[in-house]
């Protein structure tokens, strides 16, 4: 059984459009959640507009208007109402992503065949196909520093290295830290090991934080197999407000973490790029 869900504010509806035909298309998701935190509810008409294609697909749009709790938050109650229901995988999707019919049923493959893993990453491209480059180390304060702040130049080989670009991108691969656009999860896990989203973040670094204490009790893979779209915006570019959020959040996953001394990072590090020869 797979659920998946989907946080909303203020979303546009050719993103919402794209989105749902992806999920309802793929003939798998029995129940997605979607959490919208917009001041008013008017995206609950979406319940009556893909009634007939959802029903078709047996999949059940469960609509749910609620106060802006942040995005880790936010997807707390949908997976929390999942494992209740007894569901195998959990889905996080962004909305400004879409994928075709033929994705999440070979990512149910994958997870069955792969009983050790945790979590799932495809390939995830951008809309004129060019890749995204979304495997990780464990972030340091200065590979966010150089990323955001200082010309690219300057930090291109530490940022080539932060996002293991000489990987490839063509193999499967354990990175201890993966964007959270489309996070395909096993729900057995988490539930077991108490892993969520630490709702202290209100957005960024909260799937940095989940996936990092995920790879601690199995692996979070990257897998080629299956290609996604995501039409990324990067809010915080063109936003000093939620420049700020994003800072305000690095400030948090470090502090909990560890800003210079970390050893777990290390660790991890030095494991992936051990395995992937670098």
């Amino acid at each position: 059984m797979l659920t998946a869900s989907v946080v909303l504010f203020n979303t546009s509806k050719n993103q919402i459009d794209s989105l749902f035909k992806s999920v309802v298309a793929s003939g798998c998701v029995r129940i997605f959640y979607v959490i919208d935190n917009s001041p008013n509810d008017k995206w609950r008409i979406l319940e009556k507009e893909y009634a007939n294609a959802a029903r078709n697909s047996k999949t059940e749009i469960r609509y749910i208007h609620n106060e802006n709790l942040g995005y880790g938050a936010s997807h707390n109650l949908a997976m929390e109402e999942a494992v209740e229901q007894g569901a195998d995988y959990h889905l996080i999707l962004n909305p400004d992503i879409y994928f075709g019919a033929e994705v999440l049923p070979e990512l149910i493959r994958f997870m069955d065949e792969n009983k050790d893993t945790a979590y799932v990453l495809p390939r995830v491209e951008y809309p004129d196909g060019g890749l995204q480059y979304l495997c990780k180390l464990l972030p340091t304060p200065a590979d966010l520093i150089f990323r955001r702040f200082l010309p690219k130049s300057w930090g291109r080989k530490r940022d080539n290295r932060y996002c293991l670009k000489m990987s490839g991108y063509d193999k499967v691969m354990n990175p201890p830290c993966l964007s959270g656009c489309f996070m395909f999860m096993r729900l057995a896990t988490l539930q077991e090991n108490d892993i969520f989203f630490d709702d202290g973040y209100f957005m960024y670094c909260e799937d940095f934080d989940l996936i990092r204490r995920l790879h601690r009790v199995a692996k979070t893979l990257y897998y080629p197999g299956v290609k996604i779209v995501h039409d990324h915006a990067r809010e915080s570019y063109r936003s000093r407000t939620m420049l700020i959020v994003h800072i305000k959040s690095a400030v948090r996953y470090f502090n909990k973490w560890g800003w210079v001394f970390d050893r777990e990072r290390g660790e991890m590090n030095r494991k992936i790029l051990r395995e992937i020869g670098l």
